[in-house]
């Protein structure tokens, strides 16, 4: 009999593995285990991610693996492509329910191609948009990143002017307890 093994990922803390759950059991999916990434990005390389590990050291000839899409097991293509081939050779048939095909055939194998690539492509996009984001923010004279360290003499100087507290941390951009962190220090 074959096992039915489920796969699940999300990104991020506030998403949930639940939706995926549901989709693969609602197209009638009857999972004997299931193996899952939280807060885990499709970018990680998949022997990094602790549940895609553990279910390539699990998952034996003749199971059936059930994803929802092929992103889950990954946004680079070469790894998408690797981990795949590593299922179809171990004998596992992977069946991704957005992409509607049994992922290890010739057909299947084509479609994650275009689909992995397509998955890194708009990882690539995003990292764009980004970049551009903050170079337009950055031109308009906003600073991106890690806050500045307030120099000790800007500091001092302010200190010496009988500025409240209040009136140097906003001055200096600092929270309350760096101000009092850099007061101990000063001279």
């Amino acid at each position: 009999m074959n096992n039915i093994i489920g796969y699940a990922r999300v990104s991020t803390k506030e998403q949930t593995v639940e939706n995926q759950k549901q989709q693969i059991t609602d197209r009638g999916y009857s999972v004997s285990k299931w193996f899952i990434d939280e807060a885990t990005s499709g970018s990680v390389e998949s022997t990094k991610r602790l549940g895609l590990k553990s279910l390539l050291d699990f998952i034996r000839e003749g199971d059936i693996l059930v994803i929802t899409a092929i992103d889950r097991l990954g946004r680079n293509t070469i790894d998408v492509l690797s981990t795949i081939t590593k299922l179809s050779e171990k004998g596992v048939k992977v069946i991704s329910l957005r992409e509607g095909v049994d992922l290890t055939t010739p057909t299947g194998m084509a479609v994650i191609s275009i689909m992995a690539s397509l998955a890194q492509l708009e990882k690539d996009l995003i990292a764009e948009r980004r970049k551009a984001g903050i170079q337009r923010a950055q031109s308009s004279g906003v600073h991106c990143g890690r806050p500045v360290k307030a120099e000790m003499t800007d500091f001092e100087k302010l200190l010496s002017e009988d500025l409240s507290p209040k009136e140097i941390m906003v001055k200096l951009g600092i929270s309350k307890a760096t101000f009092y962190r850099m007061k101990m220090n000063a001279k």
